[in-house]
C-alpha cells in the first residue's frame, strides 16, 4: 500500500530534522580542526606571543566595547517594540549573541534563545517572534551596507587586490536574498498557510493561527517606520563602531593599522562569515578569513589568528555568565511549575477521595 501524504510529509521533516543537527555538528567539527591546523602550520607559541603582547588590559577594552556594542544593539531591537521596558529587549540581545557565539548553534539557534528570554520577562510570544524577525532583517541590511562600505574602501586603498571581486558577489546575492526575505515577510503567509495545510488539518489549524499572529505582528512593525529606520542606523553605528575593538587590539600589541585599513578587514569579515550561516559561530571560516583579508594590509599571520582567537575568548568570556543567568531563570521558573503541580496533586485526589466517601 502506498504511504498517505500525512506520513510522506512527517518522513520529509523528520529527516529534515536529523540533517539540520548534523550539518552544523559536522561544520563545527571540521571547523575546530581548521584552527589547530592553522595554528600548528604557523606556530603556536607565536600565536601566544601575540596573545600576549595586547595584554589583559586589551581583552578588558575589547570585552567593555563589545558590551556597549550589545547594549545599543538591544535598543536596536527595542526601537521595535517601544511600548516594552528597554533592558528587556538587551537582555534579549545578550542572551541572542551568547547562544550564537558559545553554544554549537547556527545564527538561528541564538535568535529563538534570545526571543525566549525576551518572552520570559513579560513580552507576548508573538511580539518576540515577529520583532525578532524585523530586528534580523534590519540587522542584516545594516551588515550589508556595512560590506559596501569596507568593499569601497578596499578599492580605494588596495585597487589591485582582487579578492573585491568574490566577495561583493556574494554581497550582492546577500542583498538579493535579503529583499526576498523582506517580500515573503511581507506577503508571503499565503504560501506558509497552503504548505501547512498539506500536512494535515489539525497541525495546520494550530501552526497557521500562530504563523498568522506572527505575520500580523511583523506587519505592524512594518507600519512603524519610524522605529524602523532607528533600528537599522543603530545597528549600522554598532558594525562600523565594532572595528574599534581590533584597532584598539592592535594598537595595544604595537601593530597599529589605520581604522580605515581595520574597517575593511573587519566589514568583509563579517561579510564572509554571514555567508557561512550554516558552520556554528563561523569556526575555521574566522580564522582562515582574517589571515586572508589581515595579510592584504600587512598583518602577520600569527597576528591575525591572536585576533580571531581573542574575539573568540571574549564571547566566552560574556557570554558563559549570560547563559549561566538565561539557564537558571529557566530553571526556577520550571522548579516553581513542578512546585505548584506537587501541592495541587494532593489537593485533587482528597477532593475526589471525599467525593467518593459521599456518594
Amino acid at each position: 500500500m502506498l504511504p498517505n501524504r500525512r506520513d510522506s510529509a512527517a518522513s520529509i521533516m523528520v529527516s529534515s530534522m536529523v540533517w539540520a543537527r548534523l550539518v552544523p555538528a559536522i561544520s563545527a567539527a571540521i571547523g575546530l580542526t581548521a584552527i589547530g591546523a592553522l595554528v600548528v602550520h604557523f606556530g603556536a607559541d607565536a600565536v601566544i606571543r601575540s596573545l600576549l603582547a595586547i595584554g589583559w588590559g586589551g581583552f578588558a577594552a575589547i570585552c567593555f566595547i563589545h558590551l556597549a556594542l550589545i547594549a545599543v544593539m538591544g535598543i536596536a531591537w527595542w526601537a521595535l517594540v517601544p511600548g516594552a521596558p528597554a533592558w528587556v529587549f538587551i537582555w534579549g540581545r545578550l542572551t541572542r549573541d551568547a547562544g550564537s557565539e558559545v553554544l554549537p548553534l547556527s545564527q538561528m539557534g541564538g535568535c529563538v534563545l534570545g526571543a525566549r528570554a525576551v518572552t520570559l520577562a513579560g513580552v507576548p510570544g508573538v511580539v518576540a517572534a515577529a520583532s525578532t524577525i524585523v530586528d534580523l532583517t534590519l540587522e542584516f541590511f545594516a551588515k550589508l551596507s556595512y560590506a559596501a562600505l569596507g568593499l569601497g574602501l578596499l578599492v580605494h586603498l588596495r585597487s589591485e587586490l582582487h579578492i573585491g571581486l568574490p566577495i561583493g558577489i556574494g554581497v550582492a546575492v546577500a542583498g538579493l536574498i535579503a529583499i526576498a526575505f523582506v517580500v515573503v515577510q511581507r506577503h508571503g503567509f499565503n504560501l506558509f498557510d497552503r504548505f501547512a495545510r498539506a500536512l494535515g488539518r489539525g497541525w495546520a489549524d494550530r501552526t497557521a493561527a500562530g504563523a498568522a499572529s506572527v505575520h500580523a505582528g511583523i506587519a505592524h512593525i512594518y507600519r512603524r517606520k519610524a522605529g524602523l529606520w532607528v533600528g537599522f542606523l543603530l545597528h549600522l553605528a554598532c558594525w562600523v563602531a565594532s572595528a574599534l575593538e581590533v584597532w584598539i587590539a592592535l594598537r595595544l600589541a604595537g601593530r597599529a593599522l589605520d581604522f580605515a585599513a581595520v574597517l575593511v578587514i573587519e566589514s568583509l569579515l563579517y561579510a564572509i562569515r554571514t555567508l557561512a550561516f550554516v558552520i556554528p559561530n563561523a569556526v575555521g571560516v574566522q580564522e582562515g578569513a582574517y589571515i586572508m583579508l589581515g595579510g592584504a594590509f600587512g598583518l602577520t599571520p600569527e597576528m591575525a589568528l591572536a585576533l580571531s582567537l581573542l574575539k573568540r575568548a571574549r564571547d566566552l568570556a560574556i557570554g558563559l555568565p549570560a547563559l549561566g543567568a538565561w539557564q537558571a531563570i529557566e530553571g526556577g521558573r520550571l522548579w516553581r511549575r513542578l512546585a505548584r503541580r506537587s501541592v495541587a496533586l494532593p489537593v485533587v485526589k482528597a477532593a475526589r477521595t471525599w467525593g467518593e466517601d459521599r456518594g
